[in-house]
Order: structure tokens, then C-alpha cells, then sequence
């Protein structure tokens, strides 16, 4: 691999940390866990192992001498242990649970760097648009009061 095409992939790598940062800004500024340095450093290094999958296992010299080889097996690995970096930030506190939205988006991170080493521009972009969408609902009128009034209902 030429220089060249290592310079153009970083700039794909750049372009998933931003993506990541922008919901880590969000995360970090509404919750205080798992912010923008843990958001951007999943996209980023999500979307190494991406580009690191594609071109070891693209190689016709591996497919000859190790048989078939699946690139998404290490797309695979990766949900499976974001899924144990999510799970660390949920907290449990006197029966009331915090942190499922930030793990979700860690997880959710991880697609979006994984979309941008597989050339998705358009679907990390509206990924992205619609998780910080999603994540500003707190703000709507309204919102607040209709989730106190649901979780009371569970409380009794």
C-alpha cells in the first residue's frame, strides 16, 4: 500500500472521529459520561479495524493459503466488545439504572466508524444526524413532564 492511499485513508479516519466527536460533545455535555474523547477514539479505532480487515483479508496471497477469508469477522468482533466498553458505563444507583443511552451511543459510534472504512459516507453522516436527533428529545416541550409522568407509573 502506497503512501498516497495510506494518507487518503487516514483522512477517513479523521472524518469518523468528528462524526464520533459530534455525539460524544452531546453525551458530554448532557450526562458528563463517556464523552468526546471516548466517542471519537471508538469511531476512529473502529474504522482502523475496518480498513485493517479489508485490506488483510482483501489479499488474494491470504485467500489462497489460508482458505476463504471473511473480512466481517473482525466487523463482528467489534460490535461484541464495544458491547463490553458500553456495558461500563452503566451505573446501577439505589434501583434506578444510568447510562444505557450513553452505552448505546458508544455502540452506535462504533457503526458509524465501521460505515466510513466501508466507504458509507452518506449513512455515517445520517447515522450520526439522526443519534444526535434522537439524543436532543430531552428538549422538546414536554418531554421531561411525559417521562417523569411514565416512570411514576412504573414506580407505584
Amino acid at each position: 500500500m502506497g503512501y498516497q492511499k495510506e494518507l487518503w485513508l487516514a483522512l477517513h479516519i479523521l472524518f469518523a472521529g468528528v462524526l464520533g466527536a459530534l455525539i460524544g460533545l452531546e453525551r458530554e455535555r448532557h450526562v458528563g459520561l463517556a464523552g468526546i474523547r471516548t466517542h471519537a477514539t471508538v469511531a476512529i479505532g473502529t474504522c482502523l479495524f475496518g480498513f485493517i480487515s479489508f485490506n488483510i483479508f482483501g489479499s488474494t496471497h491470504l485467500n489462497n493459503t489460508m482458505g476463504v477469508a471473511d473480512p466481517s469477522r473482525i466487523a463482528a468482533q467489534i460490535v461484541s466488545g464495544i458491547g463490553f466498553l458500553g456495558a461500563g458505563v452503566i451505573l446501577r444507583d439505589k434501583g434506578r439504572i444510568h447510562g444505557l443511552t450513553t452505552a448505546a451511543t458508544v455502540w452506535a459510534t462504533a457503526s458509524i466508524g465501521l460505515a466510513i472504512a466501508n466507504k458509507m459516507y452518506i449513512l455515517a453522516v445520517s447515522s450520526t444526524a439522526i443519534i444526535l436527533a434522537l439524543l436532543s428529545l430531552y428538549k422538546l416541550p414536554g418531554w421531561m413532564q411525559w417521562k417523569m409522568k411514565k416512570r411514576r407509573r412504573y414506580d407505584d
